[in-house]
C-alpha cells in the first residue's frame, strides 16, 4: 500500500528519511510530502497549497492509501480523508489531532515577517524533545522551515460526513493512549469522537518519533497498513 507521509510544522518532505527505508522493508511504499512552503521556497503557499499536494500523493497512488499526519499536519491528513474519503484506506495521526472545521490550522507562535518561525525550544520543554538530546536539537533547529503565514493560519474546512468510516489509528508519542482516550472522551478532540473505528498505538519517544524511533515509528505503519481496508 502508498503510505502517503505528511510531516508537522518546520518539516519538509527529508524528515522521513530514516522512516522510509524501514517502511519499505516491511512491503509498503512509503511517499514522503514536501509541503509548498516546507521546502520549496515558496513563502506565499497556502493551507489549501499544502491539502492540494497531500492530494495530489492520494491521487497518483494505484489503489487505497494510508495517509499519516504528524503533528499539526493531522489536521491536513483529516481535510485529505474529508476530501478522498474513497481514496482514504486509514488515517494515522502521529502526536496529533485533527482541528475543527471553521478552526485556524497552526496559529501556535508568532508570525513574523509572513511567516511562523520554530519558536526555540522552550515551548517543547521535557518528554517532547528530550529524547533528540542536544544534537538533535540543534539539528532539527537548524532545519527548520518557517510555516508561511497563510498556512498556519489557514481555516480549516470540512464538508463529507464520510471521513468519520474512515479507520484511524492514533500514534501516542509523549502521550500515552490512555491521555488520549481521556482528551477525545473530555470533548478536548472535537473530530474524533465521531470516528467510528479508532484505535490507539503507544511509542516510546518524544514527538518526533520519525528522527528518534524511525524504526518503531515503521512498524506501526506498516501494522495499520496490513490491515487497513
Amino acid at each position: 500500500m502508498d503510505v502517503v507521509l505528511v510531516g508537522g510544522l518546520w518539516l519538509d518532505g527529508s524528515a522521513w528519511e530514516r522512516v522510509v527505508p524501514e517502511l519499505a522493508a516491511l512491503g509498503h511504499r512509503p511517499v514522503p510530502v514536501t509541503l509548498p512552503g516546507q521546502g520549496d521556497g515558496n513563502g506565499a503557499a497556502t493551507l489549501d497549497d499544502q491539502l492540494d499536494a497531500v492530494l495530489a500523493a492520494v491521487d497518483a497512488a494505484e489503489g487505497k492509501v494510508l495517509v499519516v499526519g504528524h503533528s499539526a499536519a493531522c489536521g491536513l491528513a483529516w481535510l485529505a480523508a474529508d476530501r478522498r474519503p474513497e481514496r482514504v484506506a486509514k488515517l494515522a495521526l502521529v502526536g496529533g489531532v485533527p482541528v475543527a472545521d471553521g478552526e485556524p490550522y497552526a496559529d501556535f507562535f508568532a508570525v513574523r515577517d509572513g511567516a511562523m518561525p520554530f519558536p526555540g525550544w522552550e515551548p517543547f520543554a521535557g518528554p517532547e524533545s528530550d529524547d533528540l538530546g542536544e544534537e538533535g536539537r540543534r539539528a532539527l533547529a537548524a532545519a527548520a522551515v518557517p510555516v508561511p503565514e497563510g498556512v498556519a493560519r489557514g481555516t480549516v474546512r470540512l464538508t463529507d460526513v464520510r471521513r468519520y468510516d474512515i479507520p484511524v489509528l492514533v500514534v501516542c508519542p509523549e502521550f500515552s493512549p490512555a491521555q488520549a482516550r481521556e482528551w477525545i472522551a473530555a470533548g478536548d478532540v472535537p473530530e474524533l469522537p465521531l470516528a467510528k473505528h479508532l484505535d490507539y498505538a503507544d511509542i516510546d519517544a518524544g514527538h518526533w518519533p520519525m528522527f528518534t524511533q524511525p524504526a518503531a515509528l515503521a512498524r506501526v505503519l506498516a501494522e495499520a497498513a496490513d490491515t487497513a481496508g
